[in-house]
């Protein structure tokens, strides 16, 4: 299965590339659990800056589960049941990954595809993109941790709205949505992802992990903890932070080691 799940590293930046064209990259169960295991081994790379995630082609991102896997892999209570842990356990990994993410979304981004992009940080997809999630005419149900991460991303009414009528709709409304970040022409966007990505990789590595963690502890009402509180303030403790004013002073280009 890693042949269906790719990682292209070019500097700090690495691309993960959902890798079965021929099925306009749909997913499998074996492919989940792959996906989950590459993000928890870029989770842990210190050299890495920002992760671009992106379908095989220019046809589709994906368009979510292969149905004609349901038969063997999800025909019960028992396999849907195990089916949907390794979806979990892809999607807790991708959330929990630290560094930057950005989804580069051509085509088709729909069910287990849309939900797999909404994980990332930032989402840029062209202007022929169609989204949705038509599991309803499925029988099937978007289980807590998927629909725990749709409404994070686009509040619940949104999130019921698409879970409930189940029907595609475009970029545009997409994008009124939030489902996506920006939207441009479809030959742009690999060029707009990339070019995302290297601003993101350019910047203080350690700032935007810290970015990331502070936007997430914050979707918990929990008061913040003194600790909490106080690592506000650590980056001014870095060899980065100073780095980053003196070449502003200087009118240089900074260059960060992400320490």
């Amino acid at each position: 299965m890693e042949s269906t799940i790719l990682v292209q590293r070019d500097g700090t930046i690495a691309t993960v590339v959902l890798n079965r064209p021929d099925k306009l990259n749909a997913l499998t169960r074996a492919m989940w659990a792959r996906l989950g295991q590459v993000f928890g081994e870029l989770h842990a790379d210190e050299d890495l800056r920002c992760i671009v995630i992106r379908g095989a082609g220019t046809q589709a991102f994906a368009p979510g589960n292969d149905i004609a896997e349901f038969a063997t892999e999800r025909s019960n209570v028992a396999q849907g049941r195990a089916y949907g842990d390794d979806m979990r356990r892809t999607i807790e990994a991708i959330g929990a990954c630290r560094h930057p993410i950005v989804a580069q979304i051509h085509g088709i981004c729909v069910g287990g595809g849309l939900e797999i992009a909404g994980l990332a940080d930032l989402r840029i997809c062209g202007e022929s993109s169609r989204f949705g999630v038509p599991i309803n005419k499925l029988g099937l149900v978007m289980a807590y941790a998927e629909i725990g991460a749709l409404i994070a991303l686009v509040g619940e009414a949104t999130a019921l709205e698409i879970l409930l009528e189940g029907r595609i709709f475009d970029a545009r409304e997409a994008k009124d949505k939030g489902l996506v970040t920006r939207v441009v022409a479809d030959d742009q966007v690999e060029a707009e992802a990339r070019a995302t990505a290297q601003r993101i990789a350019d910047g203080a590595p350690l700032v935007a992990r810290w970015h990331k963690q502070f936007a997430r502890r914050l979707r918990d009402a929990t008061p913040l903890g003194e600790a909490e509180a106080a690592e506000g303030f650590a980056c001014f403790g870095t060899e980065d932070f100073r780095t980053g004013y003196r070449a502003f002073l200087a009118k240089q280009r900074p260059e960060f080691k992400g320490r």
